[in-house]
């Protein structure tokens, strides 16, 4: 009786301590702000692959895509300029292969470069892990890169 106890306290107490160790918060979307609503949304579609999910507001100035894992980019018309962003401020998306990334980028027409800024080049980082970086028809820094998670 006295391991029976035990074995529930026990359990118990690993119950209690670990789940003191979720996340106090969760990513769930990232915003960004548009000139052209059609535009953003076709890049992030068909050039980034990403899905259209159900937005609440339907008036045409918002768009939702999914990232997977319950995160979302919402695009958001009403933008007046592009502007200039730092890379260091981007968003990042992982693809199975970098390479048929980079042909979808020249059948598209849309340039890329390296982490130093040299044109068609692709950084390897220390850990193999290869990327580039492009920038949305609104100037917002996107890396690509094919980590394995």
């Amino acid at each position: 009786m006295k391991k029976l106890f035990f074995s529930v306290i026990c359990c118990f107490a690993f119950t209690f301590i670990f789940s003191q160790n979720k996340p106090v918060v969760n990513a769930n979307h990232i915003a960004f702000y548009v000139v052209k609503l059609a535009e953003a949304k076709k890049f992030y579609h068909n050039i980034i692959g990403l899905d259209t999910i159900t937005e609440p507001f339907h008036d045409g100035k918002h768009c939702w895509l999914t990232t997977g894992n319950g995160v979302a980019i919402h695009l958001i018309e009403g933008a007046t300029v592009k502007k200039d962003y730092y890379k260091n401020n981007h968003t990042c998306f992982s693809v199975a292969s970098i390479q048929s990334f980079m042909q979808k980028l020249k059948e598209n027409n849309i340039g890329w470069e390296d982490v130093a800024g040299t044109k068609n080049a692709v950084t390897t980082r220390p850990d193999g892990v290869h990327q580039i970086w492009l920038q949305d028809p609104d100037g917002y820094w996107i890396e690509i890169n094919d980590a394995k998670f």
